[in-house]
């Protein structure tokens, strides 16, 4: 069976940027790779990082599965399941570790970036190392597919250089994933400082959309999202880079080009765009909350978890049972 591997961190609120870069392209990709099997986990021990609050991140680990199932996930083709509760992922990590070099840890820019924020408070070593963790919870099901967003890349490159070498050591035996990049959305940025990404982690709120919002916070939140003062309609990511942002959201809800953006707005301004995007985008939301809160208020949810735990759990053991058996781990069997 061929298969797509995909996770997202419970970490912080889910946002905008979250659900068209991660969770509206998961679901997408149910409906073009028909003939796959999709495996999806929450990724709380990646969370844990950082300092975390227990009954918090036990909320957000099922409003994340709650999130995808209301945006369409089908539960019958996938398996879905909360990393720490496959224990696995954590095993398959240390074992990765062994065959992991720190010159190639020190090097992730995510890294580096996580160390220039948090040189005064302290780096944990699972800051360091969850790289590692990222590379077993992917090769763990031998995927030939992996949905990653451009800021992944990296990570998924150290994934396939870990599995690589891991082969030519031991034999084939990890499946060497290849990425799959949206050609739109893949990073929608914040809406006032469109230099970084949006995230769900970002103290300030202005600049993130949450999947939580109502229309009014919707609206308020693009009409001050910055634009510039060329005034002209045009999709220009390099010159235009907060228009542009505003342009792809529109782009992937209204299921348009971003050309096609621009020529149905030529000539308005940009207030008008902005008004229309704020209705789309809180029509698009409304509905998922809609379905969210279905989910999360019945039993569905937890009997949808425990089915993807144990077929997480089933096909995890035999993989690292037979990877322990080739590094040369356990006795002998007379």
């Amino acid at each position: 069976m061929k298969r797509v591997v995909s996770g997202i961190k419970p970490s912080g609120t889910l946002t905008l940027g979250n659900y068209i870069g991660a969770i509206k392209q998961f679901v997408n990709l149910q409906s073009t790779l028909s003939d796959y099997e999709f495996f999806l986990f929450v990724a709380d021990l990646h969370a844990i990082t950082v300092p975390q609050e227990a009954a918090v991140l036990r909320k957000r680990s099922r409003d994340v599965a709650a999130m995808y199932l209301a945006a369409g996930v089908d539960p019958n083709r996938t398996v879905l399941f909360l990393q720490s509760e496959v224990k696995e992922h954590a095993e398959l990590g240390y074992l990765l570790q062994c065959s992991t070099y720190m010159g190639e840890l020190e090097r992730m820019t995510q890294y580096k970036d996580k160390v220039r924020v948090k040189k005064e408070t302290g780096i944990t070593a699972a800051l360091f190392t969850y790289p590692v963790l990222m590379a077993a919870d992917i090769i763990m099901y031998d995927p030939e597919f992996v949905p990653v967003g451009d800021d992944q890349k990296q990570h998924l490159e150290l994934t396939r250089d870990i599995a690589i070498r891991f082969n030519n050591k031991y034999g084939d035996f990890f499946t060497i994933p290849e990425p799959l990049i949206p050609t739109i959305g893949s990073r929608i940025m914040d809406l006032q400082d469109v230099s970084k990404k949006m995230s769900k982690s970002d103290e300030s709120d202005k600049g993130a959309i949450t999947l939580y919002d109502d229309f009014e916070t919707i609206h308020r939140k693009i009409r001050s999202a910055v634009t510039d003062s060329i005034g002209i309609m045009k999709y220009d990511p390099i010159k235009q880079p907060g228009l542009a942002n505003l342009i792809t959201i529109y782009a992937v809800i209204g299921h348009m080009d971003p050309e096609e953006v621009v020529t149905k707005y030529q000539g308005q301004g940009y207030a008008q765009f902005k008004d229309d995007l704020a209705v789309l985008v809180a029509n698009e939301l409304g509905t998922l909350q809609n379905r969210y809160h279905e989910i999360i208020d019945s039993g569905t949810l937890d009997a949808i978890l425990d089915s993807g735990r144990e077929k997480a759990h089933e096909y995890a053991f035999r993989k690292v049972e037979k990877c322990k058996r080739k590094i040369g781990l356990g006795r002998i069997k007379k």
